[in-house]
C-alpha cells in the first residue's frame, strides 16, 4: 500500500496555490482593474479613470481557439465513445481553456446512474494532487466538487487508487470504491517540465506586468485628453481691483471681453501649449509590441493595424511562434486526454488495464491554421508529385490531417468535371 500524504496536506497545498490561479482568472476575465499608482493624477480622479485591457484574454483565446481536438486513432479500447457521450464540444474546449489559464486543470471521473463514466472539468483553483512524473497520473488527489453562492465548500473529495472519499459539509463522509488503477482525478497540463510538473500558465508574469503598464498608460492618456480637449488659459497683468474672471465661462466662451483700466493698460490673455497625445500612443504601441513578442501574437491581434497578410500561408508565417506553441500544447494536452480516456475505460469495464496497453492510441487534432482554396491547389500539385515518386505515401488519413477536411462519403464523387 502506497503511503499517502492525506487530505489535510492537500487542502493546505490547494490553499497556498489557489490565489495564483484566481489572479490569472481575474486577468483573463478583465476584473483586475486597479487605481493608477502615479502621484500626478489627483486621488479624486483616479476612481473615474479605471481602465481595463483584454490582452491576456486575447493571448489565451488566440491559442485555445486554434486547438480543436478531433478523435483518437487506433482506438482499440473505444475511448472515443466515452468522450462522445460526455458532450465533447464543451468538454475539450473547457479543459483546454482552463489549463491554459491556470497551467493545469483536472478531470473528475465518476459514474452516472447506469454506471457509465461521466467527465467533469475542474479548474486549478479547486483541485490539486501529487503527480507521478512518469505517467502524468496522480498518486492521490483532492478537489472541491461544489460550492454555495457564498463560495463556501459544500462537497469535497479525496482520491486514491481504488477509492474516492467524499466529505459533504452537511452530513457524514462516505466512500465509493472502484477498480481503476489510478485516482479518478486526472490532470490535463500545459507545458510541464521537470521542475514544474503541473506546468506553466499562458498568462505569465511578464504578460501581467506588461498589461498593467499598458493599462496605466491608457489611464494617463484619458486624463491627458481632458487637458488636450480644454487647454488651460492664462491672463497676465490684471488689476487687483478687477472683478475675478469666472473660470467656467473662461473655459467654454468663444470670445472673452477684457477692458482697459483708467490708465489705458489692459491684461494679456494667452493659452498654454496643448499637450500632444502622440507620446502616449507611442508608449502604448511599445507595450503592445512587447506583449506580442511574449505571446506569439501580432500587433494586428492587439488592435494596431498593419499590412494585412494576403493568404493563409502569410497569416501562418506571421504567427510562427503561435503555431509552435499550439503544437506543443497539442502534445501535452493529447497525453492528458489519453490518460482521462484510459482511467475512464478502466472504470467503465471494471478492469485495471495497464497504461502501456494504450501505446498505439494516438490523439488527432485539426490543423492549427486551416488552408484556403489557393493552398489546396498548391497542396494538390505537391501530393501528385510525391505520389509519383513514392506511391502510397499519401492517403485519406494524412491528407485529412493536413487539410482539416473529412473525405466525402458520397458514392458518386465529382471528378473530371462530370
Amino acid at each position: 500500500m502506497a503511503e499517502y500524504k492525506g487530505i489535510g496536506y492537500l487542502r493546505s497545498k490547494l490553499s497556498a496555490r489557489s490565489s495564483r490561479v484566481l489572479t490569472r482568472y481575474k486577468y483573463y476575465e478583465m476584473k483586475n482593474a486597479r487605481m493608477d499608482p502615479s502621484p500626478i493624477i489627483p486621488a479624486q480622479m483616479k476612481a473615474d479613470y479605471l481602465s481595463v485591457l483584454g490582452w491576456c484574454s486575447k493571448a489565451v483565446d488566440a491559442l485555445a481557439d486554434r486547438l480543436t481536438f478531433r478523435e483518437f486513432k487506433e482506438d482499440n479500447f473505444e475511448i472515443n465513445e466515452i468522450f462522445q457521450m460526455n458532450n465533447p464540444d464543451v468538454f475539450f474546449d473547457s479543459a483546454v481553456l482552463s489549463a491554459l489559464i491556470s497551467s493545469c486543470c483536472f478531470v473528475y471521473i465518476s459514474q452516472d446512474e447506469g454506471g457509465y463514466p461521466r467527465l467533469q472539468v475542474i479548474d486549478g483553483a479547486n483541485a490539486t494532487g501529487e503527480i507521478d512524473p512518469i505517467t502524468g497520473l496522480l498518486t492521490e488527489g483532492y478537489a472541491v466538487l461544489q460550492r454555495d453562492s457564498d463560495n463556501n465548500v459544500v462537497l469535497e473529495a479525496y482520491f486514491v487508487q481504488g477509492r474516492t472519499d467524499y466529505y459533504p459539509a452537511q452530513g457524514d463522509p462516505y466512500s465509493i470504491k472502484n477498480k481503476a488503477p489510478a485516482p479518478l482525478l486526472v490532470p490535463v497540463i500545459y507545458k510541464p517540465d521537470a521542475k514544474r510538473p503541473f506546468g506553466h500558465s499562458r498568462i505569465s508574469r511578464a504578460c501581467m506586468n506588461v498589461m498593467d503598464k499598458a493599462r496605466n498608460t491608457i489611464t494617463r492618456t484619458e486624463v491627458a485628453s481632458e487637458f488636450y480637449s480644454f487647454p488651460q488659459r492664462y491672463v497676465l497683468g490684471t488689476s487687483d481691483e478687477a472683478e475675478p474672471l469666472d473660470k467656467w465661462k473662461t473655459t467654454i466662451s468663444e470670445l472673452l471681453e477684457i477692458t482697459k483700466d483708467e490708465d489705458g493698460d489692459h491684461p494679456v490673455a494667452g493659452v498654454f501649449q496643448q499637450q500632444s497625445m502622440e507620446p502616449s500612443i507611442a508608449q502604448l504601441r511599445m507595450y503592445a509590441s512587447v506583449f506580442a513578442g511574449e505571446t506569439g501574437l501580432t500587433l494586428d491581434d492587439l488592435g494596431f493595424a498593419t499590412d494585412n497578410p494576403s493568404s493563409s500561408d502569410a497569416i501562418a508565417a506571421a504567427h510562427e511562434n503561435l503555431r509552435l506553441a499550439a503544437r506543443k500544447a497539442q502534445r501535452t494536452f493529447g497525453s492528458g486526454f489519453l490518460n482521462v480516456g484510459y482511467v475512464a475505460a478502466c472504470l467503465r469495464d471494471e478492469y485495471a488495464y495497464q497504461r502501456r496497453q494504450f501505446y498505439m492510441t494516438q490523439p488527432v487534432w485539426a490543423p492549427v491554421f486551416e488552408p484556403d482554396f489557393s493552398a489546396f491547389s498548391t497542396f494538390g500539385d505537391g501530393v501528385q508529385k510525391l505520389t509519383q515518386a513514392a506511391p502510397g505515401y499519401f492517403g485519406m488519413d494524412n491528407m485529412r490531417e493536413m487539410l482539416g477536411i473529412e473525405p466525402s462519403k458520397d458514392p458518386f464523387p465529382v471528378s473530371n468535371g462530370e
